[in-house]
């Protein structure tokens, strides 16, 4: 039986997943500067060592995202350093959103969901990652500059990405991409065109990613969902996914998108 990630090993394979070339390290932080729609591309992960006074670390933070007209965030996991940032964040004003549960579920064998079975007719495709973002950018209405940045992201990872559009008379309805990680697939990006909602499209789309996370050596997948979609955490349910680990945003008020 392959052994469970831990946490921190979900948490790299995270970072792993959503990678910018828009990004900084400084005294163990990764400052991500992607103009993206993403906040794990375009927030501070306190992730590694730190040493120098916060004070200094947090002006500097705020230059870094004022010269790139972004509005400064940070990401909190369980895993920060110092371990008191949360606390000393919310002394200095700002404010937690945006509650994301980080969740895992076996492989042991291809997934099925019968559910999903005979509820709707779509064509699977594959598509080239320039049309996998046009498709997912229309779906959730994003601007050119999001999607420009969500395509450099795709176009450049190192790790093995599939992404695929569901289809409903040749007009794309869902899509969803899974990255592989040295056998644990990270699943992203699964979206429904508003229409074809609560069809059992995002279960189709979720059952054929992790059947190629499956069949290319992938023992475990894990997602991150936001801790009040009820929608998205029901079709994510039957396939075994719970709850790991949790984590928010902070940011000042008025920032917190």
């Amino acid at each position: 039986m392959v052994k469970r990630p831990t946490p921190l090993r979900l948490e790299e394979a995270g970072l792993n997943a959503v990678q910018t070339q828009h990004q900084l390290f400084y005294d163990g932080w990764v400052l991500r500067l992607s103009p993206g729609k993403a906040k794990r591309a375009r927030s501070v992960n306190a992730h590694f060592g730190s040493t120098l006074p916060l004070d200094r670390k947090l002006a500097y933070c705020e230059a870094a995202y004022r010269a790139n007209d972004l509005p400064l965030l940070f990401r909190i996991t369980p895993f920060v350093h110092p371990e008191a940032l949360d606390l000393a964040l919310d002394e200095r004003g700002y404010v937690a959103f945006d509650r994301t549960l980080v969740q895992l579920a076996a492989l042991p064998r291809p997934p099925e969901v019968a559910a999903a079975r005979g509820r709707t007719t779509l064509e699977i495709e594959c598509p080239p990652v320039a049309a996998f973002v046009a498709a997912v950018g229309a779906m959730r209405r994003s601007p050119p500059l999001q999607q420009e940045a969500h395509l450099e992201r795709l176009a450049h990872t190192p790790l093995a990405v599939h992404a695929v559009l569901a289809l409903q008379d040749g007009e794309p309805v869902g899509a969803g991409q899974v990255a592989l990680d040295d056998g644990l697939a990270g699943v992203f990006d699964v979206v429904t065109a508003e229409p074809a909602r609560g069809r059992g499209v995002a279960t189709r789309v979720v059952e054929r990613l992790l059947g190629w996370a499956w069949e290319h050596g992938a023992a475990h997948a894990y997602l991150q969902v936001d801790a009040g979609n009820a929608a998205a955490l029901g079709v994510y349910r039957p396939f075994g996914f719970a709850t790991i680990y949790e984590y928010n945003y902070r940011g000042r008020p008025g920032a917190c998108e």
